[in-house]
């Protein structure tokens, strides 16, 4: 089955489901990934003394050595500004979105949840569009089009020090899928964090490397679970 991740910057993979992705393509599934930025704008650029362009290049590399060490089937990145989202045009941004699509064909695809985990405002505005784009393909007839999820995480009662601290969590009766990762999943998460040399720094205290946390959650657009379904494949229906 064909699952399309849609997220703004380099590394919103592997920092986030990055576990789930490893998993869904151990089981078979063919999982793709659009990136709308190169992720240039970001200060970690100031240390190495690189542009916002040179950095995008930079981070671009480093995006597609994640994606090999994920064994992501198809890789499209976009050169949108990076933390320049909300100044955009949306149509802009529901077109490049809806062509990847078209040419895709996924039957689920997967972004951010409302809040964008971490309140960043290109996360936020990416869950705007994808949600717009996907349910007017719908509308217009995009029957390969299943399930529409959105990645996300719920409170942890002990977290590593500095882990996700701005995130902005779904409450447990929101969460509508739980994909358990296993050890594998977990070696090719840090194999893909790994890629982002210019971010190591930052990923270190953040504490993630450190994590033993094995779920990853999503809400399903539209769509009650409850218990949880364990794969984001089971049980689908027409949107």
């Amino acid at each position: 089955m064909k699952i399309l991740y849609i997220f703004p910057h380099p590394d919103d993979e592997s920092y986030g489901p990055s576990r789930a992705i490893s998993r869904q393509i151990r089981e078979g599934h063919d999982v793709a990934l659009l990136t709308l930025t190169k992720g240039g704008a970001t200060k970690e650029r100031l240390k190495f003394g690189y542009s916002v362009e040179e950095m995008g290049e930079v981070r671009h590399q480093e995006l597609i050595c994640a994606a090999g060490s994920l064994q992501l089937t198809t890789l499209t990145v976009l050169d949108f500004p990076d933390g320049g989202l909300k100044e955009m045009d949306p149509r802009i941004l529901e077109a490049a979105i809806k062509s990847t699509i078209a040419d895709y064909q996924p039957a689920i695809v997967v972004t951010y949840a409302v809040h964008g985990v971490s309140g960043h405002p290109d996360h936020i505005i990416t869950h705007a569009v994808v949600k717009t784009a996907v349910t007017e393909m719908i509308a217009a007839g995009a029957d390969y089009l299943k399930r529409l999820a959105f990645y996300t995480v719920t409170e942890r009662k002990n977290p590593p020090k500095n882990w996700l601290k701005r995130s902005t969590y779904s409450k447990p009766e929101e969460i509508d899928c739980v994909v358990e990762a296993e050890e594998i999943d977990r070696e090719n998460f840090l194999n893909a964090l790994g890629c982002y040399k210019t971010y190591q720094d930052r990923i270190e205290k953040s504490g993630i490397r450190k994590s033993k946390n094995k779920s990853v959650y999503f809400e399903i657009y539209q769509e009650d679970f409850d218990p949880p379904l364990s794969d984001l494949s089971a049980q689908l229906k027409e949107l």
